[in-house]
C-alpha cells in the first residue's frame, strides 16, 4: 500500500510540476537547433556570395567609390562569419561550478564508469526536489545560451545584409561604369 501511495505521489509531481519544465525544455531546445540552422544556412549563402565576388575581384576596375565599398564588404563578411561561428559554437562562461548532470553529455562523461553514473542518476531521481531542480537550471542554462545565440545572429543578419548590400553596390557600379558609354554616347 505505502508503495502504490508513493507512486501515486510521484506520478502526481510529474505530471504537476516536471511536465511544464519537459515541455519548455523542450521548446528551447527546438529554438537552439532552428537558430544553428540559420547560422549554417547563413554561413553557406555567404559562402557562395563570397566565392562569386572574390572569383570576379580581379575585373573590377577600382576607383575611391568602388575601393570603400571592398573594404566595406570584406569588414562585414568578417564580422558576420565571427558571429554566425559564435552561434554555432557559443563561448558562455559559467559564473559558478554546478553540480554534475546525469542527463547531459558533459555530466555523463565525468563519471568514470558505468556503477558511478547509474548510482549518481538513482540518487538524483530518487528526490522529487533535486529533479525538479536538475530539470530547472537546464531550462535556464539552454535560456541564457539561446538568449546569447539570438544576440549573435541578429549581429551576424546586419552584417551579412551590409555585405551583400555593399557587393551589389559594387556590381551596379561596375554596370554603370560599363553602361554609361552607350547609355550617354555625347557625354
Amino acid at each position: 500500500m505505502d508503495k502504490e501511495n508513493y507512486s501515486l505521489e510521484s506520478s502526481k509531481l510529474v505530471t504537476s510540476n516536471i511536465a511544464p519544465i519537459f515541455h519548455v525544455l523542450s521548446n528551447e531546445q527546438q529554438i537552439l537547433q532552428r537558430t544553428d540552422q540559420k547560422a549554417f544556412t547563413m554561413l553557406s549563402i555567404l559562402g557562395v556570395f563570397m566565392v562569386f565576388f572574390i572569383v570576379h575581384f580581379l575585373k573590377i576596375q577600382l576607383d575611391w567609390f568602388k575601393f570603400i565599398l571592398v573594404i566595406i564588404y570584406f569588414i562585414s563578411a568578417f564580422f558576420a562569419i565571427i558571429n554566425l561561428v559564435l552561434v554555432i559554437v557559443p563561448r558562455m562562461i559559467k559564473s559558478e561550478p554546478q553540480e554534475l548532470n546525469p542527463t547531459y553529455f558533459g555530466g555523463i562523461s565525468q563519471f568514470e564508469n558505468q556503477e558511478q553514473y547509474s548510482s549518481h542518476f538513482r540518487e538524483v531521481f530518487s528526490n522529487d526536489d533535486k529533479t525538479f531542480t536538475l530539470f530547472a537550471n537546464q531550462v535556464f542554462a539552454l535560456g541564457k545560451i539561446n538568449a546569447y545565440k539570438n544576440h549573435a545572429i541578429k549581429r551576424s543578419i546586419l552584417f551579412f545584409a551590409i555585405a551583400i548590400i555593399s557587393e551589389l553596390f559594387i556590381i551596379i557600379a561596375m554596370a554603370w561604369g560599363r553602361a554609361g558609354p552607350y547609355l550617354f554616347p555625347g557625354g
